[in-house]
C-alpha cells in the first residue's frame, strides 16, 4: 500500500521545530524589538513563548491522540463538526505556514541584497544594478518545493544539518557579544535597558513575535512521518520552546551589547548582521549572514512539510482538490499538495516584497504598502484564528470523548486552553492592521468559493471495503500437464480424469512490495477467469509469481444508503470465486479477489491502484461507461490496458501491432517484445496513408525493438483509414490486436481518442478483441500530449 513511512526520530522532530524557530523571527525582529523597547524586548519574547506554550500543550495532547498529518487541521476535523469551520480552520493553516514560509524568504531575499549580492556587485563595479525584489526568495521557495516534493526523509536529514550549523552560528553571536563587552558589563548594560512604562509596546512586539515560536507546530503537523509520535512530539515541542526561548534571551542581550547608534536597530530585518560586524569584524558579520540565510531555509522547509500535509488531509476529507492527497509513486510525498504550497509562497513574495513593499514598487503609486510588516500581520492571523480554535476543539474533545486514551494530558483544563484562547485574540489585535485586512479578505475569498464548489465526499465516504482481499488457490492432485511454446490464455479445455481440482479461499497475506502485481477491476463475474488467465500470462513476463488482484465494485446509487448494497458486493465477490473453481490450470499466480461498494467506481479503481502500489491495471472497456475508461487513463499512476469484446479466453500466442510513436506504443511495444521472447507471432502492420489521410510513421521505430530469435511478420499496406486496416489485417492472421492510445488526448478527449476508438468501433462490428495500451501520463506526459497536436501539424505542413 502507498502510504507513508516513519522515518523522523526525535533528534529530526526537534530540528524541525527548533528550525522553524530560529527563523526569520529573530534575525529580522531582533534589532526592531530592541530599537523600540530595549531589554524589555525579553519580555516580549518571552510572553510570545508563554502563549504559544499554552497552545503547544493543547498540540501535544492532541498529537498523543491523533498521530497523523495535519496539526490544528486534524484535531479539529477529529472535534468538530462544522464543515465549514473546519474548511476556515484548514485554509487558514495551509495560508499561515505558507506566509510564514514567505516571510523566512522575503528576509532572506534582503540579507542576500545587503550582504552578499550587493558588495559583489560593488566589487565587480556594478553598484547601480538591482534586481527585483523578492527574486532570490521566490528561487529559494521553487527549490526547496522540489526538495520537498521528492521525499521527507531528505528533507528531514536536510533540516538536521542545517538547523545544528544555524544554532552553532547563534552561539557565536552571543559568545562575541559576550566577550567584547565583557560578562559583568554585558550583564549591566542589559539590566539597566529594562523599561516597563511602555506594556503596549511590549504587546505589540509580542504579537509580532509570535511567528518566530510557531514552529511547535510543524512537529505536529508531520505527526504522520515521526517515529513513536505519542512519546516523540510532546517532548519534541517542549524541548524546542524551551530551547529556543534560552537562545533568544541571550540574543536580545547581544543586540543590547553592541556598539551602534539606533539607526542601526531601525533598519530592522537586516540590524543583526549589521550589530554582528560591530563587534565581531568582517568575518563574523559573514558568519551571522550565512547563518541566518541557513536558518529562514531551514525554517522555510520545515513550513513547507507542514503545509503540504495540512493540504494533503484536506484533500483526502475532500475540503481540497483531490490531487492535493494523491501520493507520488516514486517520491511517497503529497506532490500536487507540494506543488500548491510553493506557488502560494511566491505568489505572497511576488505580491508583498515584489510588488507592494514597504518603500518604492507599485506602492509607491498606490495608497497602501504592504512590506515584510505587513507580510508577518497576514501569517499571523492566519495562524493565531485556527490556534484560537484548537484550544476550544480541546475542551469539546474532553467532554465527547472522556474515555479516549490520552498518553498526555493538559494540566488544569477549561481554564488553560481559556488562557490561551484570550492570549491569541488580544495578540490579533495587536498586530499590523494592513495584515489582518488582506487575512480576512483571503479566508473571506476562500470560504466563499467553498460555499460555492460545496466541497467533496471524504474519500472514506466514497469507498468501503465490503470484501477484504481473499486469496484464491487452485491446488491440482494430479499430473499437470505442461504446454509448450508460446504463451496461450485459453479456456476452452476441460477438466481431464487425470486432474481433479480443489479450489479454497484464504485470507490474503500482506504481499511482497517487490513482486509484480496487475490489479483487474471486475464487472461482470463470469468474466473473471478470461480476464485472470490474462492477467496473470502478462504478470508472468515480469515476474516468477506475480499478484493478480481481482476487484469487484458495486457503484451505489444518488440518495441509497451504503448498507442496502453491501449483500450485493459479498455476492459478486463470492461469485468471482465461484467462477475461478472452472480454471483447470494452475495460473502460476497469487490470486486475490476484494469487493468494495463505492460512489465513484472510477475513483475507487484509481485509489485502489494508488494504495496498492500495482504495476499495471487490465480492465474491461466498459461500452456503457466511457467516463469510467476515460477517468482511469488519464489519472492511474501505472499503465493500463482496455480490453474490448472479451468474450472468451485470448490466445496470446498471436498478436497484431501498429506501426507508431509516443509513450504509449513505447509501452505496448515492450510487453509485445517480451511475448515474442517467449515464441509468441507478432504481426507488425505498417499503414501509409494515402492523399492528406494521415502522417506516415517510422517502421524502424518499431521493428528495432525485436531481435532475431523473434518471430516478426511486417505487413505493409495502403489505405486511407488506418484503423479499419488495422482491423483488417488482425482479423486475417489471427489473435487479438493491441493498439496504443491516443497522444493528441488533450484536443480528442472521447475516450481513447483518434485511431483507437476508430479501431475499437470496426472490431466491435466483426466482435474482435482489441487491447488498447495507456501508459501512466504524469505532468510530463501532459505537457507532450498537450504539444503532440501542434507538432502533428506542422510535420504535415511540412511534409505536404
Amino acid at each position: 500500500m502507498v502510504e507513508r513511512t516513519r522515518t523522523l526520530d526525535f533528534k529530526i522532530a526537534f530540528a524541525l521545530g527548533l528550525g522553524t524557530m530560529i527563523a526569520a523571527g529573530i534575525f529580522s525582529l531582533s534589532g526592531q524589538a530592541v530599537y523600540e523597547i530595549g531589554s524589555s524586548a525579553v519580555i516580549a519574547f518571552v510572553i510570545a513563548a508563554l502563549i504559544a506554550g499554552v497552545t503547544a500543550a493543547s498540540y501535544s495532547e492532541f498529537a498523543s491522540i491523533y498521530s497523523e498529518n495535519g496539526g490544528g487541521y486534524l484535531f479539529s476535523s477529529r472535534t468538530l463538526e462544522n464543515e465549514y469551520l473546519l474548511f476556515g480552520v484548514g485554509a487558514s493553516l495551509f495560508m499561515g505556514y505558507s506566509a510564514t514560509t514567505a516571510f523566512y524568504l522575503g528576509t532572506m531575499d534582503h540579507w542576500v541584497e545587503e550582504f552578499v549580492l550587493g558588495p559583489l556587485l560593488e566589487l565587480l563595479g556594478l553598484g547601480g544594478i538591482h534586481l527585483p525584489g523578492g527574486i532570490w526568495g521566490i528561487l529559494t521557495a521553487l527549490l526547496l518545493g522540489g526538495l520537498n516534493a521528492q521525499g521527507t526523509e531528505e528533507s528531514g536529514t536536510f533540516q538536521l544539518l542545517v538547523t545544528g550549523a544555524k544554532v552553532a552560528v547563534l552561539l557565536a553571536f552571543i559568545g562575541g557579544a559576550v566577550a567584547y563587552a565583557g560578562p559583568t558589563q554585558a550583564t549591566t548594560t542589559f539590566a539597566t535597558g529594562f523599561e516597563f512604562g511602555d506594556p503596549a509596546g511590549i504587546v505589540s512586539i509580542a504579537a509580532l513575535a509570535f511567528i518566530t515560536f510557531f514552529g511547535f507546530s510543524a512537529i505536529a503537523a508531520s505527526a504522520g512521518e515521526i517515529i513513536e509520535p505519542r512519546k516523540t512530539v510532546p517532548k519534541a515541542i517542549a524541548a524546542s520552546i524551551i530551547t529556543v526561548t534560552i537562545l533568544y534571551t541571550f540574543v536580545i542581550v547581544a543586540m543590547v551589547n553592541a556598539p551602534v547608534d539606533d539607526s542601526v536597530l531601525r533598519a530592522g530585518e537586516t540590524a543583526m548582521g549589521t550589530v554582528a560586524a560591530s563587534f565581531m569584524g568582517p568575518v563574523g558579520q559573514a558568519l551571522i549572514v550565512a547563518g541566518a540565510i541557513f536558518s529562514m531555509v531551514s525554517a522555510s522547509n520545515a513550513s513547507i512539510l507542514a503545509a503540504s500535509s495540512i493540504g494533503d488531509l484536506m484533500g483526502r476529507q475532500g475540503q481540497a482538490p483531490r490531487s492535493f492527497s494523491r501520493i507520488h509513486q516514486q517520491y511517497n510525498t503529497p506532490f500536487w499538495s507540494v506543488v500548491a504550497v510553493t506557488a502560494t509562497i511566491v505568489t505572497l513574495i511576488t505580491v508583498f516584497v515584489g510588488l507592494f513593499p514597504s518603500e518604492g514598487g507599485l506602492s509607491s503609486a498606490v495608497p497602501f504598502a504592504l512590506g515584510l510588516n505587513g507580510l508577518t500581520g497576514f501569517a499571523n492571523m492566519n495562524l493565531l484564528a485556527p490556534l484560537a480554535v484548537v484550544n476550544v476543539a480541546l475542551i469539546v474533545n474532553r467532554r465527547r470523548f472522556p474515555d479516549i486514551d490520552r498518553p498526555f494530558s493538559v494540566p488544569a483544563l477549561p481554564w488553560l486552553p481559556i488562557i490561551g484562547i484570550l492570549a491569541n485574540l488580544a495578540l490579533i489585535t495587536n498586530l499590523p492592521p494592513v495584515g489582518i485586512l488582506v487575512a480576512v479578505i483571503v479566508e473571506v475569498t476562500f470560504v466563499g468559493a467553498y460555499l460555492v464548489w460545496g466541497g467533496a465526499p471524504d474519500q472514506e465516504e466514497l469507498i468501503e471495503k465490503t470484501v477484504a482481499a481473499r486469496q484464491v488457490t487452485a491446488n491440482a492432485t494430479g499430473r499437470r500437464v505442461e504446454t509448450p511454446g508460446a504463451p496461450a490464455v485459453s479456456g476452452d479445455e476441460t477438466p481431464s480424469a487425470e486432474a481433479e481440482i480443489n479450489t479454497s479461499v484464504t485470507e490474503a497475506e500482506s504481499v511482497d512490495e517487490d513482486r509484480y502485481e496487475i490489479l483487474v477491476p471486475i464487472e461482470r463475474p463470469d468474466r473473471a477467469p478470461y480476464y485472470a488467465r490474462l492477467a496473470a500470462t502478462i504478470g508472468r513476463l515480469y515476474d516468477d509469481n506475480p499478484v493478480v488482484r481481482l476487484l469487484n465494485v458495486t457503484e451505489i446509487p444518488e440518495q441509497t444508503e451504503s448498507a442496502a448494497v453491501a449483500d450485493t458486493a459479498v455476492k459478486r465477490a463470492d461469485r468471482i470465486e465461484d467462477e475461478l473453481g472452472s480454471i483447470r490450470e494452475d495460473l502460476d499466480a497469487t490470486v486475490l479477489v476484494e469487493g468494495h461498494i463505492s460512489r465513484n467506481v472510477a475513483f475507487d479503481i484509481i485509489t485502489t491502484a494508488r494504495d496498492e502500489s500495482v504495476d499495471r491495471i487490465i480492465m474491461g472497456y466498459p461500452e456503457d461507461r466511457p467516463d469510467i475508461t476515460e477517468a482511469v487513463e488519464y489519472k492511474a499512476p501505472c499503465d493500463a490496458i482496455f480490453v474490448s469484446a472479451m468474450g472468451a479466453a485470448l490466445d496470446l500466442s498471436m498478436l497484431t501491432i501498429g506501426v507508431g510513436g509516443g509513450p504509449h506504443h513505447e509501452g505496448l511495444l515492450n510487453v509485445a517484445s517480451q511475448l515474442a521472447h517467449q515464441g509468441a507471432i507478432i504481426h507488425v502492420v505498417n499503414v501509409e496513408p494515402t492523399g492528406k489521410s494521415g502522417t506516415a510513421e517510422d517502421i524502424e521505430q518499431t521493428v528495432k525493438r525485436f531481435d532475431d530469435r523473434d518471430r516478426v511478420e511486417v505487413h505493409t499496406i495502403e489505405s486511407d483509414d488506418v484503423a479499419a486496416a488495422l482491423v483488417d489485417v488482425a482479423t486475417e492472421v489471427g489473435g487479438p490486436l493491441l493498439v496504443g492510445a491516443s497522444r493528441n488526448r488533450v484536443f480528442r478527449r472521447f475516450v481513447f481518442g483518434s485511431n483507437a476508438d476508430r479501431v475499437v468501433h470496426h472490431s466491435s462490428e466483426r466482435d474482435f478483441p482489441v487491447l488498447v495500451y495507456a501508459s501512466e501520463t504524469g505532468l510530463r506526459g501532459q505537457l507532450q500530449s498537450a504539444l503532440f497536436t501542434p507538432y502533428r501539424y506542422i510535420l504535415k505542413w511540412r511534409q505536404n
